[in-house]
């Protein structure tokens, strides 16, 4: 993973006359890999993945030196939360990542309350990040994204139709106002460097990101029954962010996950589990994973949609073996 890092480091700017702190440079490149989409690019926890978790990521940027010590980090970096989504990272990081990542957060967004961590650069995916200049004002929350479309300029409308397309997932809740909805959009957060001013937007998926961009594409079903079909739209606005909406846990969000995302379609493992242990693990979560427990976001009636919904998309789910009368 150190090395990993390095890769990133040639692409991170230094202020003049600043040399890098090697350790913190290190920890921003594993923030930016494996905490980002939660804790977000200014360590305030507003992003759309964190509307989905119960209770929320933390917000460093709302803690100190006192109420969040570096060892604090360290501790639960290593440890994990338990009723968290925070899970362990000790088999992920090594004890010199571990370290360097806390540091990092420490004096990034509990010191400094630094407000990004140059997320988008060229070794992240996002080479001449300045051409989407036209949606910054959306994503820094200077246009509010909620404002009406006939106050906008031709520019501004542009601008707006970019951001909702491919920058929301992840920006959303940064600049959102605290009365805002959550965009109902699907959870798309990768580079998507062919965008075009289309209306529909289109995006070229075999230059772009296509190994990502693949996975983002819900399959068409037919007839589905009316459960199926409410377990249609709770998993591709809740599940598909992490697991794909293909259901393969191969999307931009899955890859960055430790362990990946279960891949849904595996026919090896889905045949190895009923369709009770499937609802128990997305009510319950697993432990030591990112698989948080859904019990406070999804009632049984919707957990159980989305089971219908999956057997019937991705793979079917078996029943409990019978007893024995």
């Amino acid at each position: 993973m150190l090395l990993l890092a390095a890769v990133f480091l040639a692409a991170l700017p230094v202020a003049a006359g600043a040399a890098p702190d090697p350790e913190l440079e290190a920890g921003r490149a594993v923030y930016n890999f494996r905490c980002y989409y939660c804790h977000g690019y200014s360590g305030d926890a507003r992003t759309v993945a964190a509307s989905f978790l119960s209770p929320p990521p933390a917000d460093f940027s709302r803690a100190t030196a006192e109420t969040l010590p570096i060892e604090r980090v360290v501790a639960t970096l290593r440890d994990g939360r338990p009723g968290t989504a925070m899970k362990s990272f000790a088999s992920v990081l090594g004890e010199g990542e571990i370290r360097a990542v806390a540091r990092f957060v420490f004096d990034e967004f509990v010191v400094k309350k630094a407000v990004n961590t140059r997320y988008h650069t060229e070794a992240n995916g996002w080479p001449n990040h300045e051409r989407y200049r036209i949606a910054f004002p959306f994503a820094t929350g200077e246009i509010p994204a909620s404002g009406p479309w006939e106050n906008l300029s031709p520019e501004q409308a542009r601008g707006k139709r970019l951001f909702l397309s491919s920058c929301v997932t992840c920006h959303d809740r940064g600049t959102a106002r605290p009365d805002d909805p959550i965009w109902d959009s699907r959870p798309l957060s990768y580079p998507r460097n062919n965008f075009s001013f289309t209306v529909p937007p289109k995006v070229d998926a075999t230059t772009s990101a296509s190994p990502y961009a693949l996975h983002d594409r819900p399959p068409r079903l037919r007839g589905l029954s009316k459960s199926e079909r409410r377990g249609e739209r709770l998993y591709q606005a809740n599940c598909a962010f992490c697991h794909a909406a293909d259901g393969t846990g191969k999307n931009w969000i899955g890859a960055f996950l430790e362990p990946h995302p279960r891949n849904l379609r595996d026919a090896e493992f889905m045949t190895r589990i009923t369709r009770q242990h499937f609802v128990d693990v997305v009510r319950e979560g697993l432990p030591n994973t990112s698989m948080p427990a859904w019990k406070s976001v999804l009632d049984d009636g919707q957990i159980e949609a989305i089971a219908d919904y999956v057997s019937r998309a991705f793979h079917p789910l078996r029943p409990a073996p019978s007893l024995p009368r």
